[in-house]
C-alpha cells in the first residue's frame, strides 16, 4: 500500500497547486473597457494555407475594431493560397496581401514572414496571428485593455482547440496543461524574471515601440519557439509580458491530420526544452509516476475489485478535467489522460533523437536544425 499512498499524496497536491495556479492565469477584460483608438496592424503569414483561407478571412472580416490593417503574407505557397486571398478579401479596405521574399539563410520561414510583415505594418500595437486561427470580433479591445490594465507590453495565451482527429485530441489541448502544472503563473505574470515565461505564436500581440527596442523577430530569426524566445527578450529588456486565457476569444485549428500533428510537435518539442536531454529524462520519469503509475493502479484496482486503489487515478482525471472545463475542451478528455501522456513522453523522445542523430527537422516544405 506504499505505493498507493505514494500516488494518492502525489495526486491531491497536483490537484492543490493546479487550482492555486490557475487563480494567477489573467483573464481578457470586457471589450468595453477598451476606451483608446491606437491603430492595430493585424499580421498573417500563410505557407499552403489554402485550407484555412476561407475561414481566417470570414473571421477577421468580422472583427469591430475600427483602427485596424490587415496584412496578408503568402510565404510562397505550393498552392492556391495566394489566390484564395485575393479573391476571399475583395471589397474589405482593411486588407492587403503580399508575397514574401526568398528566405535568407540562417532564418526560420515563419520568423522571416513576421519580420517582413512588420516592416510593412503602420500600428502602434502589432497582433501577429496564426493561419489557423479564428478570433472573437472584439478580441483586439478585449487584448488592449487588458494589456493596458496590466500594463504590459507583450500578451499571448494558448486558445482553444476544436480538434477532428484522434491524436490531436490527445496531444494538443496538453499544452494547457503543461502550462499550468509547470509555470508558477504568479512568477511569470506578475514579475519580469526571463526564466518564468510562455507564450503562444498562434495569438501574440505586442506593443510596436516595445517590440523594436528589443529587435523584433530578427533578435530571434533561427528560432524553432520564436514566441517564447520574444516573450524572454521582453522580460530581459525589462518589460511586461503576459500570458492569458483567450480560450473565449480565439481557438485554432492546429493540425488538420495526424501526420501533421506529430510533425508539429517534433519540431517544437525538444527545442522547447531548451535541447536538454536530462530534461526530456526527468519529465518523463516525472509524467510517468504521476500520471502512469495511478493507471496502472487503476488496473490493479480493476482486477483486484480493490476501488480504493482507483482514486489516485480518478485524483488525476479531476485534475485534468479542472483544466479543460477553464479552456473550453471536451472534459471526456480527462479520462484518457495515461494515453495523453503516454503519447506525450514517446514525442518527447522522438523529438529528442532527431536531434541527437544529427538529422534535421521537416515542416512544410523546409527543414531546420
Amino acid at each position: 500500500m506504499t505505493i498507493f499512498y505514494f500516488a494518492l499524496i502525489i495526486t491531491l497536491v497536483l490537484n492543490l497547486w493546479t487550482i492555486i495556479n490557475s487563480i494567477f492565469l489573467i483573464p481578457l477584460q470586457p471589450s468595453k473597457k477598451w476606451k483608446g483608438n491606437h491603430k492595430v496592424s493585424l499580421l498573417v503569414p500563410l505557407r499552403n494555407e489554402e485550407s484555412q483561407v476561407e475561414g481566417l478571412i470570414a473571421s477577421l472580416k468580422k472583427i469591430t475594431y475600427p483602427n485596424l490593417e490587415i496584412l496578408l503574407l503568402d510565404d510562397h505557397s505550393e498552392d492556391d493560397t495566394y489566390s484564395m486571398l485575393l479573391d476571399r478579401i475583395q471589397g474589405d479596405e482593411r486588407f492587403s496581401v503580399y508575397k514574401g521574399k526568398d528566405l535568407p539563410e540562417g532564418w526560420n520561414g515563419k520568423v522571416h514572414a513576421c519580420h517582413q510583415l512588420s516592416k510593412l505594418a503602420e500600428g502602434d500595437f502589432y497582433l501577429f496571428l496564426d493561419a489557423d486561427a479564428r478570433v472573437a470580433p472584439s478580441v483586439i479591445e478585449r487584448s488592449l485593455a487588458t494589456m493596458i490594465h496590466q500594463d504590459a507590453a507583450m500578451l499571448s495565451g494558448f486558445p482553444h482547440y476544436p480538434n477532428n482527429h484522434f491524436l490531436s485530441h490527445m496531444l494538443v489541448p496538453l499544452q494547457h496543461m503543461v502550462v499550468q502544472l509547470h509555470l508558477p503563473l504568479m512568477v511569470a505574470n506578475f514579475t519580469k524574471k526571463p526564466m518564468f515565461t510562455a507564450a503562444c505564436g498562434i495569438f501574440i500581440i505586442v506593443e510596436k515601440n516595445a517590440y523594436e527596442d528589443i529587435g523584433g523577430h530578427e533578435s530571434v530569426k533561427n528560432s524553432l519557439v520564436e514566441d517564447v524566445h520574444l516573450a524572454r527578450l521582453f522580460k530581459e529588456n525589462g518589460y511586461k509580458m503576459i500570458l492569458v486565457n483567450i480560450t473565449s476569444s480565439v481557438l485554432s485549428y492546429m493540425y488538420d491530420r495526424p501526420e501533421e500533428t506529430w510533425e508539429g510537435f517534433k519540431k517544437n518539442t525538444y527545442t522547447g526544452l531548451g535541447r536538454s536531454m536530462v530534461l526530456v529524462i526527468f519529465l518523463s520519469i516525472f509524467y510517468a509516476v504521476v500520471f502512469l503509475l495511478p493507471a496502472g493502479l487503476l488496473v490493479a484496482g480493476l482486477i483486484e475489485a480493490n476501488w480504493l486503489l482507483v482514486l489516485p487515478y480518478l485524483l488525476t482525471v479531476t485534475f485534468k478535467m479542472w483544466v479543460d472545463a477553464r479552456t473550453g475542451h471536451p472534459l471526456w478528455l480527462s479520462l484518457m489522460i495515461p494515453v495523453s501522456v503516454l503519447l506525450l513522453i514517446m514525442m518527447m523522445i522522438s523529438s529528442m533523437s532527431v536531434h541527437i542523430k544529427g538529422q534535421r527537422y521537416q515542416w512544410k516544405g523546409r527543414s531546420y536544425e
